[in-house]
């Protein structure tokens, strides 16, 4: 069983934690806030480390958690003491500093994971299984909404790195297309200091287009995926993990009487046994640790998902359609 540490013990730390607690031999949490730290370590009977320099050298994995300004830093230590990682999405908040940390991973050899925890939602496995098996027919068009109130523990990035990049990274996914430009809008309605709402047009190397919707001002949590397809419509609820396949065609139409148009309708609702994406995405990257195999998610994706966002801010601030080709 692989000796495991977690850095960060924020929300997405402390459930890290807790899942390594269940398939490894969870070893020790870091966190520069002692309290924070010792509660978790306590919780979990684990030692608390202030600095993850004094994590012990035996440790196998580490799930780095902490702030996105901070992955770079964390990461290639980690990486340079040949560790396998794990870095919570997004990647790094700059392409620059996320492409270092992929390359690094890389020459190292060791198994390098990034947390794109949607690609772990066994709604998105069952979608992208049927879009590639052409149950949908041609995919036309993908659009995501990802709404919901301002969430406290959010201050380093704004919407866009933090929410948008699920989806920017999950429309890449099921489609297997790439994105080959970006057009964006959004700003601050609030009090911070980075972009609290977005929309933003991906055009698809497929000829498609994707449409992500962000903010922080919804007062509800809605995680939505829609598809349409040219012999389905589907909807995909990431939360309930459920998924709604839709068609209809018309029957006889009388023109003379347009206000009711006979249609045959085909709807099935599939309702998946639920899983924890988190177990699962932590269960594949020990998994691959032991198979040398390479992870759900790997650096490369996770960099292509900062590019894109990052294409996304330029976006905004300049008004125009930026190329990635």
């Amino acid at each position: 069983m692989y000796k495991t540490a977690v850095i960060g013990t924020g929300v997405m730390g402390q459930n890290h934690a807790r899942v390594l607690a269940e398939i490894s031999q969870l070893s020790g949490v870091v966190d520069v806030n002692e309290q924070a730290g010792k509660t978790v370590a306590k919780r979990f009977n684990v030692p608390y480390f202030k600095d993850y320099g004094e994590l012990p050298k035996d440790i196998d994995a580490v799930i780095v958690a902490t702030p996105t300004v901070t992955h770079k830093d964390i990461a290639l230590d980690l990486i340079r003491q040949g560790k396998h990682v794990l870095v919570e999405k997004p990647l790094s908040n700059t392409v620059a500093s996320a492409k270092e940390i992929v390359d690094a991973a890389e020459k190292q050899g060791i198994t390098f994971a990034v947390g794109h925890i949607e690609r772990h939602n066994p709604a998105v496995k069952y979608t992208k299984s049927a879009a590639q098996n052409g149950q949908f027919g041609k995919v036309i068009s993908a659009h995501a909404k990802r709404v919901s109130s301002y969430p406290g523990r959010i201050g380093d990035v704004g919407v866009i790195i933090d929410l948008a990049i699920h989806d920017i990274d999950i429309i890449r996914y099921i489609t297997g297309m790439e994105v080959e430009s970006v057009f964006a809008s959004g700003g601050i309605l609030g009090i911070g200091k980075h972009e609290d709402f977005a929309h933003i047009i991906l055009m698809l190397s497929g000829g498609i287009n994707g449409l992500v919707e962000v903010n922080w001002h919804t007062p509800m949590k809605i995680r939505k995926l829609t598809l349409t397809g040219s012999t389905r419509y589907v909807e995909v609820d990431y939360m309930n993990q459920t998924i709604d396949i839709s068609s209809s065609q018309f029957l006889d139409i009388d023109k003379t009487n347009l206000s009711q148009i006979p249609q045959e309708m085909d709807h099935r609702h599939i309702t998946l046994k639920k899983q924890e994406p988190l177990k699962n995405e932590l269960i594949d990257f020990l998994a691959c640790i032991d198979k040398k195999q390479t992870p759900l998610v790997p650096g490369k994706d996770g960099l292509k998902a900062v590019q894109i966002a990052e294409a996304a801010l330029e976006s905004i601030k300049l008004k125009k359609l930026i190329d990635l080709q």
